[in-house]
């Protein structure tokens, strides 16, 4: 279904940017050619381009809400760095039987060496010797 709606948002990127480049200039733009007549004083009359802008403005602004939503759902609670390199913590059973949650002890750092000296209110600035 994600590709699906993936490969729907990648046609309405380059057919917005295709209709988009297709239109006539209004002028105004730094100063460079196009349209005159005052622009500012004359409401454009809504074109078949301009319509079909705003049709795929659309279609290109729900694909991209709801690919976020799918995103979202798939997250499983895991850092993006721990799925590159493979060392994401499996889910584990608690004594509710609830297998979503993770193994809290897995995603803590190991403790330095100061904390197994037991002089764990060490600074953490290096000594110069």
């Amino acid at each position: 279904m994600q590709n699906v709606i993936l490969i729907v948002h990648l046609l309405l990127a380059l057919s917005l940017i295709g209709v988009v480049l297709l239109q006539r200039s209004e002028g105004g733009g730094l100063g460079m050619g196009g349209g005159g007549g005052g622009a500012m004083s004359q409401r454009s009359a809504g074109t078949a381009l301009g319509k079909l802008t705003w049709a795929l403005a659309i279609g290109f602004i729900a694909t991209s809400l709801t690919l976020t939503i799918i995103a979202a759902s798939d997250a499983s609670g895991v850092s993006v760095m721990d799925r590159l390199t493979g060392n994401a913590p499996a889910a584990t059973e608690d004594s509710g039987g609830n297998a979503d949650e993770l193994d809290t002890d897995s995603l803590l750092p190991p403790p330095s060496a100061g904390d197994a000296e037991g002089d764990s209110d060490a600074p953490l600035v290096p000594r110069a010797d």
